[in-house]
């Protein structure tokens, strides 16, 4: 895919205050660790995760991104009249209908007209939705949108902590498929798209590729479950092992797809930024598709696996505290389960 005339005009992150460390954690399954004689900082060592963050109990995905695209629009600079697109893409969302995107397009204010829709697609939906828009754009159907998503990982890691508090039948192996739960942060971004036309910045989004293995949709699966625990929190199952190869395996040759439609070789890029679940797994796809790891900006260490969020979370403070110069080319790198692998370019 190539576009001609997209731009990034503006990305913002809103993270949450409240820090809860790899530590924290493990101490609230001491009896576990203690009963299957798990030695103590396992989950950091096997992650590279020190910390993570959360919303107060109770806080609905909406009521976050509200704040996130009021700010990402504030600081595009574009009147919210040329605003015809506003996608919700983060796994979490306030119920199942309507669309969260309805009642954030509601409290940001944007016009009757624009296309209203949440996106789910694992921890792709953000940048599924910004393909969304830049089609639109390159249509000539908006001029300009914005793509929003909040994660709120609370429920997921407190109701995986008591299932395993609970689970007398747990052993050194079973526990396994848990520990990826125990990994997952909130956070929450936002990314205003819109034709060069209305850009003042011209970060033109170059173009990029995509591909799936969906024969390996089964290695992460999460949802609730009526009854199986008890209440209504998610649960989520993942056999990290092989999510790791099959998802590296898939990125490789999504790259290679990729650096044909921008020709680009891996000399061209000055900055990357991925979606990152874990220490091993940002390392392993920085060594297979050789590209220097000081490239990367990396932030799993201390906001965990953030879903959707977690790209362009991680593009988000990178440009803040690192402001590209002029024709700096960005790597955007997302890999979500299912297994589904978005790759784009853009220069600034």
């Amino acid at each position: 895919m190539r576009y001609d005339h997209v731009c990034v005009e503006s990305v913002v992150h809103n993270p949450p205050a409240e820090v809860v460390s790899s530590d924290a954690i493990e101490q609230q399954l001491a009896a576990v660790y203690e009963r299957l004689s798990l030695p103590f900082g396992r989950l950091e060592l096997m992650t590279g995760i020190q910390e993570r963050r959360f919303y107060p109990p109770g806080t609905l995905p909406g009521q976050i991104s509200i704040q996130t695209a009021k700010t990402a629009i504030a600081q595009s600079g574009i009147d919210p009249q040329h605003f015809g697109a506003l996608i919700h893409g983060s796994v979490c969302r306030d119920r199942m209908e309507p669309a969260t995107a309805t009642g954030v397009h509601a409290g940001v204010g944007l016009p009757d007209c624009a296309l209203v829709m949440d996106v789910s697609n694992a921890c792709l939906g953000l940048m599924n939705g910004m393909l969304i828009v830049a089609d639109m754009i390159a249509l000539g159907r908006i001029k300009a949108g914005v793509i929003v998503g909040t994660e709120t990982g609370r429920g997921l890691v407190e109701g995986t902590i008591e299932s395993l508090l609970n689970d007398k039948s747990l052993t050194r192996k079973s526990i396994k498929s848990a520990f990826a739960s125990l990994t997952i942060g909130s956070g929450s971004a936002a990314i205003v798209m819109c034709h060069d036309s209305l850009s003042q910045k011209k970060h033109r989004l170059l173009g990029g590729a995509l591909l799936s293995d969906t024969t390996k949709h089964s290695l992460c699966a999460g949802g609730v479950e009526a009854g199986t625990h008890g209440d209504s929190r998610p649960r989520m199952e993942t056999d990290s092992e092989k999510l790791l190869h099959a998802g590296i395996e898939l990125a490789e040759r999504t790259w290679q797809l990729a650096k044909g439609e921008l020709c680009w070789n891996n000399a061209d890029v000055d900055r990357v930024f991925t979606h990152q679940v874990g220490k091993q797994h940002r390392t392993l796809l920085l060594e297979t598709l050789n590209l220097d790891p000081h490239l990367d900006f990396p932030t799993v260490e201390r906001f965990g696996n953030t879903g959707a969020v977690a790209l362009p979370m991680g593009l988000s403070m990178g440009l803040q505290q690192s402001p590209p110069p002029a024709g700096t080319k960005l790597a955007l790198m997302g890999i979500g389960s299912g297994l589904n692998s978005i790759m784009l370019g853009i220069e600034c």
